[in-house]
């Protein structure tokens, strides 16, 4: 359910494409679009995952178009395979949210996946770029609207240039941290590029149901978590408002939509000023192109 006062257009028609939307954030967005009228297209790792996101749809969107698809982003040939199958069917899209993510905050062990790259730099952004990189005819042939879902934690983390997958010190927050703020200086090139597309970012604070909110609370006395679940988190129903302000919004973009509350943890989604961190024209030029060398020779 969408906050008071917070209006979405009539979206009947407008094909979307919602990464992670089986679970979370990324299924309340589905539900706000497909509420709307947007056909959706999901994309999921288990068909059993997106066989259940299809049917708690369909409880508040019984007459949605819903469309599952294998994708699994730890896998660059999974990536490649549904770009390449969206691209011939020949079918605009018309919004793109760049949403799913992992984020094993609290994990000391780094991971790798089978492509060889450190999990959170594959799933949260080099999964997401190869996938941007090998539609880029369709996003803009169609002129796609594109809401890319970063992190608050980019508030305080940039990007390990110098170490990008974490191999000689690990930790997962920096890891995830990078890898988020990386994603959005990604798009913000991509916005600069690729004048056919409109490309806003987003985050939805901090949210109880993701993984990282566990390894917040644990910091907290348990008088204080309940306050703040309460009080400071956002629930995933208000957390997808920003993506949704992302897509619909006809401020000029690339706009930089966030919760309204303090410090940006939860409320309702406005237009805020984008974190220093992204002010980076340096940095989106050197993810962009690493972006592009990785999906060429990976």
């Amino acid at each position: 359910m969408l906050s008071r006062g917070f209006v979405v257009p009539d979206l009947s028609g407008a094909r979307a494409l919602v990464t992670g939307s089986t679970s979370g954030v990324g299924l309340e967005i589905a539900r706000v679009l497909a509420a709307h009228g947007a056909p959706i297209v999901l994309p999921a790792r288990s068909k059993a995952k997106g066989e259940s996101a299809i049917a708690a749809l369909r409880q508040t969107a019984p007459a949605a178009r819903l469309e599952l698809r294998d994708l699994d982003l730890v896998s660059l040939a999974s990536v490649r395979a549904f770009a390449d199958r969206l691209d011939a069917e020949g079918r605009p899209l018309d919004l793109l949210v760049i949403n799913a993510g992992v984020a094993m905050v609290g994990d000391r062990t780094r991971r790798v996946t089978a492509d060889g790259f450190e999990l959170h730099f594959q799933t949260n952004f080099l999964g997401h770029a190869l996938l941007v990189l090998s539609l880029l005819p369709l996003l803009r042939a169609s002129r796609t609207r594109i809401a890319v879902q970063g992190s608050i934690v980019s508030a305080l983390y940039g990007v390990s240039w110098d170490d990008p997958q974490f191999a000689r010190r690990y930790s997962a927050l920096r890891a995830y941290a990078s890898s988020k703020t990386a994603l959005s200086l990604f798009a913000l090139e991509l916005a600069r590029r690729v004048p056919e597309v409109r490309v806003d970012l987003c985050h939805p604070g901090v949210v109880p149901a993701t993984a990282i909110a566990p390894q917040i609370r644990a910091h907290f006395a348990p008088s204080f978590r309940d306050f703040a679940v309460g009080r400071l988190w956002n629930p995933p129903a208000q957390a997808a408002e920003t993506a949704v302000l992302a897509l619909t919004t006809d401020a000029p973009s690339p706009t930089f939509c966030a919760p309204g509350g303090r410090l940006q943890f939860s409320g309702r989604a406005r237009l805020r000023t984008p974190f220093r961190r992204l002010d980076d024209p340096e940095g989106s030029r050197r993810i962009w192109e690493l972006a592009e060398k990785l999906a060429v020779t990976a």
